[in-house]
């Protein structure tokens, strides 16, 4: 049906163009990868529709529930994730739980393209007898209790005791020592929830040791972070001097930030305590292998953790710890395992590497179903800060484009996008959260932080924020 010269009539060629430029894509999970996964489509295709699915009614995911308290400066990527939410052809629909409240498989029907972004929502096991003892939390349950997640709000952790354990020697270890030993007065001016800074009043922990199976050189914090807990007020470090001889060869030729970071240790481990004693201390352990943790008499809580001495094998990053045979025991009555994040399989209809514990893909597209793609944590594993997840959200992001202009993706057929999810969710008794509701859970945290001289105060009572939504 060609006109003169071979080109569709103009009508045909409107008609071309407005379906073929509104593809709909809806990503699910309203973290970094969300954000910048919908941030980066929208930017590059001027006609693209993106849906953002949460299941909380709340957004912004470990921004907002991972990211400690007192580094507020790293939460500002809220700011960019707002005017994203805000855009004309972005909309976010909070308090839908995809693979409860909806299948994928009815998504895939709505969108040209579904990005799963969902994050890790579970914590990694130690596998070790012992680990169910009253007195031993997960780091994720413990941050989450700190920052307000809501389903952590119950953990009431057991601050009793004078000596705290983190398994773990990376950047989650080093906020929650952080947390437990910084002064009250520091974290009053936070975003910490009223509950745990109740809580952290009447703690008795004074010292906190960081325990690791692997060395000085292998360790997964920054410098940033450790250069905060040396400095932390009212605290003193205790770094044993003989757990660094010998490592000047090794970190020669290491790289610059790994070299930077081991001469802070050796530099901390050698310095003489000067002037005023310290009430509180931190320190780190390294080559020990959390065995079993020891119960109390009436064989209930935690009273300290048995491990294993391991020594190194090979060198640098790929180093491993072998048990050694020498056992050691440390008394301590608060045991938090940091040994990383875990992501769960969302829907049958999603292939998941349970090993791995990821979605398999290729640069973000799942393997053997095409028009699903995944980003962030789900994608790659629950490692790098908030930038790695940029990258990793922006490289998906150019996969869906990729597609859409290839013609991988039909986009000549339209899809209903949300429309056809508000019938689904409605017939299920499911009210979603919209961007504008959650600027009034948001300005009602703000009210309540100005009053009490903090930056917001979460509500952390997921029925409290439909509340003042009107749900």
């Amino acid at each position: 049906m060609a006109a003169a010269g071979g080109r569709a009539p103009l009508g045909l060629r409107r008609w071309l163009c407005s379906a073929a430029a509104a593809p709909r894509v809806c990503v699910v999970g309203s973290g970094p990868a969300g954000f910048y996964t919908a941030q980066h489509i929208l930017k590059h295709h001027g006609g693209a529709q993106v849906d953002i699915y949460e299941k909380l009614p709340v957004p912004f995911g470990l921004v907002r529930f991972g990211v400690a308290p007192d580094h507020p400066e790293v939460k500002n990527v809220i700011n960019t994730f707002t005017q994203t939410a805000r855009s004309g052809r972005c909309s976010y629909h909070g308090n839908v739980s995809v693979g409860r409240d909806v299948t994928v498989a009815e998504l895939q029907q709505a969108y040209h393209a579904v990005v799963l972004s969902y994050g890790a929502e579970d914590n990694r096991v130690l596998g070790i007898p012992g680990e169910n003892l009253s007195g031993v939390y997960s780091a994720r349950a413990f941050v989450g209790w700190y920052n307000g997640l809501p389903e952590n709000q119950d953990l009431n952790p057991d601050l009793s005791c004078e000596t705290a354990l983190i398994l773990g020697h990376g950047n989650v270890a080093l906020d929650i020592a952080r947390i437990l030993l910084s002064p009250l007065q520091l974290l009053r001016k936070t975003d910490i929830t009223d509950g745990s800074l109740a809580a952290l009043a009447c703690s008795k922990v004074k010292r906190v040791w960081l325990v690791g199976r692997r060395g000085p050189l292998q360790v997964a914090f920054t410098i940033k972070e450790l250069r905060e807990m040396i400095n932390l007020p009212g605290t003193k470090p205790v770094l044993n001097p003989a757990d660094f001889t010998s490592l000047e060869d090794a970190v020669r030729d290491a790289p610059r930030p790994r070299k930077r970071l081991t001469e802070l240790m050796i530099k901390t481990a050698l310095e003489k305590p000067v002037g005023t004693v310290s009430p509180r201390e931190w320190g780190l352990k390294f080559q020990r292998s959390p065995q079993e943790v020891l119960p109390t008499a009436d064989g209930r809580r935690a009273r300290g953790v048995r491990m294993a001495l391991t020594r190194l094998e090979g060198s640098g990053d790929s180093a491993k710890a072998i048990p050694t045979g020498d056992m050691e025991e440390l008394e301590c009555g608060l045991v938090v395992s940091s040994i990383g994040y875990r992501s769960l399989p969302l829907d049958p209809a999603v292939p998941f590497d349970t090993q791995r514990g990821i979605i398999p893909n290729s640069s973000g597209r799942v393997e053997g179903v095409p028009g699903l793609y995944c980003s962030g944590w789900v994608k790659r594993g629950p490692t790098g800060v908030i930038i790695t997840t940029m990258n990793d959200s922006f490289d998906t992001a150019q996969s869906v484009l990729e597609d859409l202009q290839r013609g991988v993706l039909d986009v000549s057929t339209s899809r209903e996008g949300f429309g056809a999810m508000e019938s689904i969710l409605r017939s299920r008794g499911v009210r979603p959260v919209s961007f504008s509701d959650w600027e009034k859970i948001d300005a009602a945290e703000m009210a309540r932080g100005k009053a009490a001289g903090k930056p917001r105060e979460k509500i952390v009572d997921l029925q409290e924020m439909l509340r003042i939504i009107g749900h």
